[in-house]
């Protein structure tokens, strides 16, 4: 049976593509067959330049596009408008059965989202679809990703009420951006695992090529699926 992981994220520009890229590389280091999935992608020519691209080459998966992705939007804007203004909006059975595919070929596979936690992929008038439907779709627990500078107490809180809502289960969280010893952003560590019961279970300094956490606990993030 493969276990799976999805990773949200405070805001678009946490660094969600970057950590996936280092989570995946780290479990295939320790032998583990990982692989990689996203729905919907905006702002990209193709899937080669794309965020799934970058974690394919990174991570070192090795993958054909087909299977790294269903959904490629060239306009940089969130998957509903993107969709609206180039067509082919995203289909629930198309996103399950592609991830079925994935899970199949990996032991585990880690589901990468679109923006941050509240992001709409299609609303119109038969459908109103956002990123927390396609979590449960696939039954996933979440890692957040989030910076770990001035205000990500607030935007850390927040997102984790919210999938605590909606009947997401966060596993942890992970800061990007970290700077050892800074005094703001240790306190702020022990006020987001404080206050939301959860654990930072790694932290990420600018330009790290290896995600610095143990592989038990990276491994007992991911769920049975």
């Amino acid at each position: 049976m493969s276990k799976g992981l999805f990773i949200t994220a405070t805001a678009t520009d946490a660094g969600k593509t970057y950590i996936t890229a280092l989570i995946i590389k780290k479990l295939r280091e320790i032998g583990i067959n990982a692989g990689y999935y996203k729905a919907a992608l905006s702002g990209a020519e193709s899937v080669a330049e794309s965020d799934a691209g970058y974690v394919n080459k990174i991570a070192g998966i090795g993958e054909s596009e087909e299977i790294l992705l269903s959904y490629l939007y060239k306009n940089a804007v969130s998957p509903h408008l993107a969709s609206k203004i180039e067509g082919n909006p995203v289909e629930l059975e198309v996103v399950k059965s592609a991830f079925e595919k994935v899970k199949n070929t990996y032991d585990y596979v880690t589901v990468e989202g679109s923006g941050g936690i509240v992001c709409p992929i299609r609303i119109d008038e038969n459908h109103e679809i956002y990123l927390e439907d396609i979590i449960k779709l696939l039954n996933l627990p979440a890692v957040i990703i989030a910076d770990a500078g001035l205000g990500t107490i607030n935007a850390v809180v927040l997102t984790v009420n919210y999938m605590r809502d909606k009947g997401i289960v966060p596993k942890g969280i992970i800061l990007n951006h970290y700077i050892k010893g800074d005094i703001m952003q240790e306190d702020n560590i022990k006020m987001i695992e404080k206050i939301t019961g959860l654990k930072v279970v790694a932290k990420v300094r600018d330009n790290d090529i290896n995600l610095d956490i143990a592989p038990e606990i990276l491994k007992s993030l991911y769920k049975e699926i």
